[in-house]
């Protein structure tokens, strides 16, 4: 007969109680190195190439969305997607883990559909807030030579190149306040992290995964990301945070897709 008390033998689902630090700990670094901790690591690598490189920074391009099959718009349109979507796996990952231990899913952190009033509210005015200060610190860096210029997409001008940029904005946004904010935070607590550390190791890692723009994509998103740690504590929820991010990221992708080369302020390639 099976022992209940025997993971994997019993009529349960094998767990009893709440995962062992040691579990938190393996699962933490897991779902880093399938997201945005390797993506840290790759701007890492992309940065000291940049550097290294002849030639100043700003004379450097670093391309946000660009084309995966030039010339071949709906093999185009299906690596598009294929991206986006395979990007939100670790967010599914994430509420797995969230509901094995009986958290509730995403809802434990505040992505979910209870207050979508307060979520778009405080989202439009975060992003009024940080949207125009962002762009300010990104175009004084690159003047001063501390950033590469960034090129927010160099998609063909395709039917489908508007929704594509939305969507992928939305899963950045998605991505990295789901994984950053509310899941690190939360396990980092149970840890035993302090308040302050936990902020830190969140904030340096969303810079960390922006290095590839320069010094001040760097510094601009881990202060942003001092902000949103402090909100977040505040709200007890993600979803603000994702909605200003998903706005930001449109305005800045779609923006720069209407006016790129209309403009003189706003710098191109």
């Amino acid at each position: 007969m099976a022992d209940a008390n025997v993971p994997g033998q019993g009529p349960g689902d094998g767990l009893v109680g709440e995962p062992s630090r040691s579990i938190l700990r393996s699962e933490t670094w897991i779902v880093l190195a399938l997201s945005l901790g390797a993506s840290g690591l790759s701007a890492l690598i992309s940065f000291i190439g940049s550097v290294t490189k002849p030639g100043g920074l700003k004379d450097q391009a670093a391309t946000l969305n660009g084309s995966h099959a030039p010339g071949r718009p709906w093999l185009d349109l299906a690596w598009q997607l294929f991206g986006i979507a395979t990007a939100l796996v670790p967010v599914v990952l994430v509420a797995h883990l969230l509901l094995r231990e009986r958290a509730g899913g995403l809802r434990a952190i505040g992505f979910d559909r209870r207050r979508p009033g307060f979520d778009l509210s405080r989202g439009v005015a975060l992003a009024a807030v940080i949207g125009g200060s962002g762009l300010l610190l990104y175009l004084g860096a690159r003047a001063a030579g501390f950033n590469l210029t960034v090129v927010p997409e160099a998609l063909p001008e395709v039917w489908w190149k508007i929704p594509v940029l939305i969507a992928s904005a939305v899963q950045n946004a998605v991505l990295e306040e789901v994984i950053v904010v509310g899941y690190l935070l939360r396990r980092l607590g149970q840890l035993g992290w302090s308040p302050l550390a936990a902020l830190a190791a969140s904030s340096v890692l969303r810079g960390s995964y922006h290095l590839y723009q320069g010094i001040g994509g760097f510094v601009g998103n881990m202060v942003m990301g001092v902000l949103f740690v402090l909100l977040y504590r505040r709200w007890g929820r993600v979803g603000p945070l994702v909605a200003a991010h998903a706005l930001i990221d449109i305005v800045a992708f779609v923006g720069y897709a209407l006016l790129a080369g209309r403009v003189g302020w706003l710098p191109t390639p």
